[in-house]
């Protein structure tokens, strides 16, 4: 018997930790207990890390990986294979053991022991393209798990596409209470219910513990009953016996509905004094600590060495997939759709997709329509919807207003995923994680469309698409002040700021119709991370007819030169851009020759060499206008530039009102360069 059994049972804290120690150590514990000891080696090792969770839930994931998840160590990236998300990344060393053991190319015992290192593929929190196997970035609770119901999402609508032949796999999550307890899990959960997700799994590590002490301290809710009511089945086992772990996963695969299993686990398994409490939670056991755990466990190897009996059934583990793998890409030769679905799933664009636009540009440059590059925006889409049949829309509860809905799309429902289009209802947090998901399943092109104001409310999921390279397009409209009597709660002002200080995210503001287009060509044509349309409600006036080439590509261009010897460039975004031209015009006829410049994408523009910049920018007093504040103009405009835009919070008024009360008219932006020229 274990040492803690006898001696501490009668601490309430640890009697469900004796009972569980008590039980014979099978084939499955040894395996699992694998998994414990080599978490226990590299967070000591390491010096930081989260014991816990590898340590309660590596019976539950013994059970999944060896009995349930369809994977081929020898392929990470084989599009059919399940899909597994540790939405509790904080547990990170869980899926490292296993990708080592079941043996994964490219994770090693020497990634183990480098365990949150630099340039390691063993991270503090599961980084997606650190590791093939590594389906997800995740680590800020509730992010995995809303991004594994975008994953479930696109395995519906590819297999609607493509069928069951190509696209048959499932979902799996391991969650925390934490997951559980973010206002994301309850977005997406609801939504996962809605669309009777039947092949997604939620896995929960019910341990009753959060890093202050007991969930009880902020939580008193029953779990089950809260997803049952969002349409889910539930479970609730054991979790530390493999007999109704396994028996509740043979449920879910059964189930028309997406499941939660609520895994009964001791965090922190086997530790003689932490088990079972939040100080086994975020830190090494430490040295003592760790060693009564090994004893506990009754795992007497040296640190980092699994025994070749149980390393080589773990790696058979690994190789349980190859032959349903194989008898896949055997379907996919003879398959029909074949060459679709390989360009689809390798992020290609189809031939020849761009002439739609092209098209659109010559229409755009012939009619030189005044509308609001929202509408403007609902034309691409209705030009693109049949040429890119990966693209794949939705709206958090606001298509029409967005105009993110084009004919012929088709609505995404539960039993009916052959549409292209879904109604997220109001939960932009979890629309933005569920399109990071439905990007790195593969196969679909998610665009999503909300106000800019809402930003806000998605914006961790949009920060952790930037981070993981994904490409998703989100259509913010509503852009400024000019939306009007709505008012300032509605009235983005520091969003586009915000919003360009992201790594990786490409912010695109088209002034007209003919921008607007040449931002949807370069949001879809990027595939190296996400792109944010931000556009007006208002109409606004045609101030390009050329049709040629994409000059928002370069970020920034002169769209009108000065009139004689510049001296003034008047630089501005969206629906500023048009009050530029006008206010060249009345400078013109006072004797000002100025200039305007289009800003659309301050990240292309930022990319360009030194020498066009300065020339598209010039030499003489720069004028920034932009209906926003004005953080960050001052990289543009320089030493003595004018910064004319919104100082504060808008109003509630008709838009021209505020526009004129700001002033932003061209009237009030001559008189500004008047006065600053002296």
């Amino acid at each position: 018997m274990p040492v803690l059994a006898e001696a501490l049972a009668d601490e309430p804290i640890l009697t469900r930790q004796a009972e569980v120690l008590t039980r014979p150590i099978n084939p499955a514990r040894r395996m699992a207990n694998a998994i414990r000891a080599l978490a226990i080696d590299a967070i000591e090792r390491a010096g930081s890390g989260h014991p816990g969770l590898p340590l309660g839930m590596a019976d539950a994931a013994t059970v999944l990986w060896t009995r349930y998840h369809k994977f081929d160590a020898a392929d990470p990236h084989w599009p059919d294979r399940d899909r597994f998300v540790l939405s509790a990344g904080h547990g990170s060393m869980l899926l490292y053991a296993l990708l080592y053991l079941t043996g994964h190319e490219g994770l090693s015992l020497r990634d183990l022991q480098r365990f949150r290192q630099w340039q390691s593929p063993t991270a503090g929190h599961p980084e997606f393209g650190s590791h093939p196997a590594i389906e997800a970035t995740t680590g800020p609770l509730g992010q995995g798990l809303a991004c594994a119901v975008g994953m479930a999402i696109a395995e519906r609508t590819m297999a609607a596409r493509f069928g069951r032949s190509l696209v048959d796999h499932r979902t799996w999550v391991i969650a925390s209470d934490g997951d559980l307890m973010e206002g994301i899990n309850h977005e997406a959960a609801a939504l996962a219910g809605h669309l009777a997700l039947s092949k997604l799994t939620v896995l929960y590590d019910d341990n009753h513990v959060t890093m202050q002490g007991d969930t009880a301290l902020a939580s008193s809710e029953d779990v089950l009953k809260r997803y049952a009511a969002y349409g889910w089945a539930t479970k609730r086992v054991d979790g530390h016996d493999p007999a109704q772990i396994a028996a509740a996963l043979s449920f879910a695969v059964r189930s028309r509905k997406p499941t939660l299993i609520a895994c009964e686990t001791v965090i922190g398994l086997g530790a003689p004094t932490k088990a079972g409490t939040a100080a086994a939670h975020g830190a090494p056991l430490g040295l003592a600590e760790g060693a009564g755990a090994r004893r506990n466990l009754g795992w007497d190897e040296p640190p980092f060495r699994v025994p070749e009996d149980l390393l080589m059934h773990w790696q058979v583990v690994g190789r349980r997939g190859a032959a349903p793998r194989r008898a896949w890409l055997k379907r996919l030769t003879r398959h029909a759709q074949r060459a679709d679905f390989e360009r689809a799933m390798a992020g290609r664009l189809p031939d020849n997709w761009h002439e739609a636009l092209s098209a659109l540009k010559q229409e755009i440059a012939e009619r030189k329509p005044r509308r609001a590059t929202r509408a403007s925006s609902l034309r691409c889409l209705e030009a693109l919807a049949p040429a890119v049949p990966e693209l794949l829309g939705g709206s958090a509860d606001l298509a029409d207003a967005t105009q993110t809905l084009p004919r012929g799309m088709g609505i995404i429902g539960a039993g009916n995923y052959g549409g292209r289009f879904l109604h997220f209802g109001v939960r932009e947090h979890a629309m933005a994680a569920a399109a990071n998901g439905m990007a790195l399943h593969g196969g679909i092109i998610p665009y999503v469309g909300t106000f800019a104001v809402f930003s806000d409310y998605l914006r961790p999921a949009l920060r952790l698409g930037a981070l993981m390279h994904q490409r998703v397009i989100h259509v913010l409209t509503h852009d400024s002040i000019g939306l009007g009597e709505d008012g300032p709660t509605h009235q983005p002002v520091e969003h586009l700021a915000s919003l360009r200080a992201m790594p990786n995210l490409h912010v695109y503001r088209p002034a007209d119709a003919m921008e607007t287009v040449e931002c949807w060509e370069l949001a879809l044509r990027r595939s190296d991370g996400p792109c944010v349309l931000v556009l007006s409600r208002q109409a606004v006036p045609a101030c390009r007819a050329d049709a040629g080439e994409n000059r928002c590509a370069r970020g920034g261009y002169v769209m009108a030169e000065a009139d004689g010897s510049r001296q003034v460039t008047l630089i501005a975004t969206g629906s500023e851009v048009g009050i530029a031209l006008a206010a060249r015009e009345r400078l013109a006829a006072g004797g000002i020759a100025a200039a305007v410049v289009s800003l659309p994408s301050w990240e292309l523009f930022a990319r360009q060499d030194e020498s066009y910049r300065a020339q598209v920018l010039g030499g003489v007093l720069r004028v920034g206008i932009e209906a926003a504040c004005g953080f960050g103009w001052e990289r543009w405009l320089g030493e003595g530039g004018l910064f004319l835009g919104v100082p504060g919070f808008g109003a509630s008024a008709p838009g021209a009102d505020l526009y004129g009360h700001f002033g932003l008219t061209a009237e009030a932006v001559a008189a500004s360069v008047l006065r600053r020229l002296g």
